[in-house]
């Protein structure tokens, strides 16, 4: 197959490139050029916010092209520029209106869609990725729509599936600070395996909408998996929310937060999605430990800063002022 990855050079991109390449694709990347595309890929170096940024793509006709970008402007010029057997876009769980139910199905009520060209900032993520779905809905006849959920594994450059592990392999005391919320429901993607199903998808066309994610799980299942996989023996401490909320701790990603976890139940299903889809069509999941034991292993030799969970200052910190108080 001639298939065309539109990106191709970043860590979902990539991996998508790169699961095509294994299977034998012919396969060439568009992208800004400021990482390099796998091994023998083509790489095409545009810039798609120019009315001309697909010319150097634009008189091939490709058996299947990948697109995960978020800015509605950039998916409809390709729709339009592009000739393509197949559309695969990489959408988001973030399009959904509510996230209080657990495992909600394609067919749940979306978000209204971004109105313009650009998402300006990650605040308007969810209603971008729904304008560039309606793009690719009304200007590529054969296409697939994978609404991801949260991704992770190896390369993971938000540190949020590879926090947890990385802690209770490096804590700071014999207690790791986590959220006394040990039901809070978790899934997780392998990028590896959601890049698998990508090509899947590039290959056998199924059309419509699929959700994609990992098994539902729990927050405590995960920290007990990171807690063996991190080796040294460290507890857990439980903190509830409103202590956490004075501790000036936040939830699921940034500076001085706990991943994986949110602290409001009308997005306590956040995470979730009904997968039975895409499992029918094709995606296949690998086991969480597998997902952590690799992730694991990146956070040892990851290069550039995590963007979420707590550094070991915070960490001393809270446990200093948390068992003051207790």
């Amino acid at each position: 197959m001639r298939t065309l990855v539109l990106g191709g050079t970043a860590w979902l991109g990539g991996s998508a490139a790169a699961a095509a390449l294994d299977r034998g694709h012919d396969v060439t990347c568009l992208a800004r050029g400021s990482a390099a595309a796998p091994e023998h890929a083509a790489f095409v170096r545009a810039d798609r916010d120019t009315e001309a940024g697909l010319s150097g793509v634009a008189g091939t006709r490709w058996d299947a092209v990948v697109d995960v970008s978020r800015h509605p402007g950039q998916v409809r010029r390709a729709v339009a520029d592009l000739d393509a057997g197949h559309w695969v876009f990489v959408s988001s769980g973030s399009v959904y209106a509510q996230f209080a139910d657990l495992e909600q199905g394609e067919d749940s009520p979306l978000l209204d869609a971004l109105d313009g060209d650009v998402m300006t900032s990650m605040e308007v993520y969810g209603p971008a990725k729904v304008a560039c779905e309606e793009a690719v809905r009304s200007g590529a006849p054969s296409h697939t729509i994978v609404r991801s959920g949260l991704i992770g594994g190896p390369g993971d450059w938000s540190g949020r599936t590879g926090y947890w592990p990385w802690r209770f392999g490096h804590p700071v005391s014999d207690e790791v600070i986590v959220p006394d919320d040990p039901g809070f429901p978790c899934a997780v993607i392998d990028v590896r395996d959601l890049a698998d199903w990508i090509v899947t998808a590039a290959e056998r066309r199924p059309s419509g909408v699929f959700n994609a994610t990992g098994a539902t799980t729990t927050l405590g299942e995960v920290l007990e998996l990171a807690r063996d996989v991190g080796g040294s023996g460290a507890r857990p401490r439980p903190i509830p929310a409103a202590r956490l909320a004075e501790l000036g701790v936040t939830a699921w990603m940034g500076p001085r937060s706990l991943p994986l976890w949110i602290d409001d139940p009308e997005w306590r299903g956040f995470a979730t999605m009904d997968t039975s889809r895409a499992r029918a069509a094709g995606l296949r999941t690998r086991s969480l430990r597998e997902t952590i034991v690799d992730t694991a292993a990146y956070e040892e030799v990851r290069d550039g800063p995590r963007h979420a969970g707590l550094t070991d200052e915070d960490e001393r910190e809270i446990l200093r002022l948390d068992r003051t108080r207790g």
